[in-house]
């Protein structure tokens, strides 16, 4: 797919290569799109990947002295669904990612990458068009910041160059008057694209807007906003009249297409009907219904630097990494997944391919602690990392709690999803030593099952907790 690998440590050295390599050359850091374009044949051209997920202190979080967050370019989504000041001053975001994918995922995706792979359909555009958010591009020539509503010229286009790096997000903090929300629609509950988004953002005094940002998803060839229903509702009590008025300014200012998810028609109304909803939460605080207060992120304990201490190329260098407790050294596989690096190269066939595309969760695997699909990881990424499949649940030739519950409850059918529903349950019991059901079904969003019915798998789960605390 790819023929240099580049695990890079420092910014330098991933603006480096991409000055030398051009357009021949991409950035990966989640790769949970790119992966999936260069092993269909979308992406042509592509020679060099740069991974950028070992260079340090990309991944914060933080607040400036002008009340100004900034996201680095690692920033995942479940760092946002996790981060307290992003739920509390940033709250559209956080729900946002929150509805993006699967936790495996939502551990692996980056805001940025969400952002540079410009579909007007991705969620987390939206809240941070809301937000009125800019970016930081850097290149080997200079540094420039581009207002988020600048940044795009188009469906998948974007005014970034092939040798810059989109280095900062930046927006501005909500204000402690201000509130919001973010309303997706879509054909099913999880891992679905939108048909329309929405997010609300009102700065309140009393019942009176003082000011209003409304932005879209998935209407038009990139994220807009309503202007003319933002200055309508400026100066006007929350009333039922004025939303309903707000909501159906929102709808004309949008001409969507029709498309295989919906046609022009719905999606127009349903941006009446879910700007409507979106105003009347904020109007009765009731923005954070149906968001977990702890919600489940299959982390572990790791912090992903497993540290590589200089540039590392594959295929030039062998792949060293530590699978199940036990060191490999790979000279072959740096042009393909783990998962198939795993399967072929391992010999450890535990781990299923069964979509190839992060849907069923078949080939979840733990990467330095968080759970992912190795379908969606390039295997020169394990180089430095630890790894655990389901091979290694298993300690000293005792199965796992949760492998024994799965037998005792017939939750193992055909066994072909087993694996990944064994990945994510083990990952919960790490996180909650007592998880509620609605935590096991949040764990297992990322997992298919087309034979058993996930009652027995949750009865299995609920029931592997229950022996670990006794």
């Amino acid at each position: 797919m790819w023929n240099q690998y580049i695990n890079a440590t420092t910014v330098e050295e991933v603006l480096q290569a991409l000055s030398e390599n051009g357009e021949r050359s991409r950035i990966v850091a989640g790769g949970t799109d790119l992966i999936l374009e260069l092993e269909r044949g979308i992406r042509k051209g592509i020679e060099t990947l740069i991974d950028v997920t070992r260079v340090p202190n990309l991944d914060h979080i933080t607040i400036d002295e002008d009340n100004v967050i900034h996201l680095g370019p690692l920033v995942t989504h479940n760092h946002c669904v996790e981060s307290r000041l992003i739920r509390a001053r940033a709250y559209p975001l956080a729900r946002a990612a929150w509805e993006v994918g699967a936790p495996q995922i939502r551990n692996r995706g980056t805001i940025a990458g969400n952002l540079i792979t410009a579909s007007p359909a991705n969620d987390t555009i939206t809240p941070l068009m809301a937000l009125d958010a800019s970016v930081t591009l850097q290149s080997t020539k200079g540094i420039r910041t581009v207002a988020l509503k600048d940044f795009y010229k188009g469906v998948r286009k974007t005014v970034m160059q092939p040798d810059e790096m989109l280095v900062d997000i930046s927006f501005p903090a909500m204000a402690t008057s201000a509130r919001g929300t973010f309303i997706k629609l879509a054909l099913r509950l999880a891992q679905a694209i939108s048909i329309i988004d929405v997010a609300v953002v009102l700065d309140l005094e009393s019942d009176t807007v003082r000011s209003a940002s409304i932005a879209l998803g998935a209407v038009a060839p990139t994220i807009i906003r309503s202007g003319v229903a933002e200055r309508y509702l400026v100066g006007k009590p929350l009333r039922e009249d004025v939303l309903e008025e707000a909501a159906r300014l929102t709808m004309e200012s949008c001409k969507p297409i029709d498309d295989i998810r919906g046609s022009a028609a719905y999606r127009s109304e349903m941006v009446r009907v879910c700007t409507l909803r979106g105003l009347r939460a904020v109007r009765d605080g009731q923005e954070h219904v149906g968001m977990p207060t702890e919600p489940i992120l299959l982390w572990g304990e790791h912090d992903g630097e497993h540290g590589i201490q200089a540039l590392h190329r594959a295929p030039s260098s062998p792949i060293e990494t530590t699978i199940n407790g036990k060191k490999y050294s790979f000279e072959t596989g740096y042009d393909k997944t783990l998962l198939r690096l795993l399967r072929e190269d391992a010999n450890l066939v535990g781990t299923k391919e069964g979509c190839a595309e992060g849907e069923c969760g078949a080939c979840t695997v733990f990467l330095d602690g968080k759970a992912v699909m190795a379908c969606l990881v390039p295997a020169p990424r394990a180089h430095g990392a630890e790894i655990i499949t389901v091979e290694g649940l298993a300690t000293d030739d005792q199965l796992h709690p949760v492998q024994e519950a799965f037998v005792e409850h017939g939750a193992v059918q055909c066994g072909y999803c087993t694996p990944g529903f064994l990945m994510s349950a083990a990952k919960l019991l790490e996180e909650k030593s007592n998880p509620t059901r609605n935590e096991i079904e949040q764990a297992i969003t990322g997992n298919l099952c087309r034979c058993t019915g996930y009652y027995k798998i949750v009865q299995a789960i609920d029931s592997a907790a229950s022996k670990l605390l006794a």
